[in-house]
């Protein structure tokens, strides 16, 4: 495994519209055993990493391989302070974080298009690639409560002190968006550096950890306040 660092300059925006380009402090790479970062999410501890076949869990300062869960991980994952969540094909599992034993499982939106997750205020976030849609999901039943659209491609999505963030991936080209939670309306852009794709996102103070895909690896960006 390998810690690279490669920080940027940005600006400051000079409106809510305009867009900026993204700071990538470090790159968590070389993850022993890991092909590819999908989901990604924290609990409080760890950085929780889909890679496909498993969860592995990560030091989030070193990047050292803390945990493994063997426990389908192919799209997104979430935590809601007790168990992590995962979109598994057309389902989403909930985990128990200590044994990777699956509690429950209950339908996603999309068909098994599903590709972010994020847990807030009780329910679910579910991304739609494809379908460039957001779903607000009960937790318990699957229920589509709300739906947002997008005119991008939604890979990662993640909520962070009141604000809705999804990245995009479209063209090899991956934006971070804040979006009014109500409207869909795009209050943010971060523009990622060329090639560097962002499928999973989670946010954790003052960064955004984004899945870097096939690349196998998790990128630290910064997060404007």
């Amino acid at each position: 495994m390998q810690v690279e660092s490669s920080r940027t300059q940005s600006g400051r925006a000079p409106s809510a519209g305009t867009p900026r380009d993204a700071t990538v402090v470090r790159e968590i790479a070389r993850i022993p055993g890991v092909d590819a970062v999908h989901g990604v999410t924290c609990d409080g501890e760890l950085v929780w990493a889909a890679t496909g076949p498993r969860l592995v869990g990560l030091d989030p300062e070193s990047g050292a391989l803390r945990r493994t869960l063997e426990t389908p991980a192919d799209a997104g994952s979430a935590f809601d302070g007790t168990h992590l969540y995962q979109l598994v094909e057309s389902r989403i599992d909930k985990i128990d974080p200590v044994d990777g034993r699956v509690v429950s499982s209950i339908p996603a939106p999309g068909e098994g298009c599903g590709s972010g997750l994020a847990w807030a205020e009780g329910f679910l976030w579910v991304g739609q690639y494809q379908g460039r849609k957001i779903h607000q999901v009960d937790p318990a039943t699957g229920e589509v409560l709300r739906t947002l659209e997008s005119n991008r491609f939604v890979t990662g999505v993640t909520w962070v002190d009141g604000e809705l963030w999804h990245g995009t991936w479209e063209d090899e080209q991956s934006e971070l968006r804040q979006i009014d939670p109500q409207t869909a309306e795009v209050r943010q852009t971060l523009r990622m550096p060329a090639g560097k794709i962002v499928t999973g996102l989670e946010a954790q103070g003052d960064v955004f950890y984004c899945g870097g895909g096939s690349s196998g690896t998790l990128r630290v960006v910064e997060r404007p306040r």
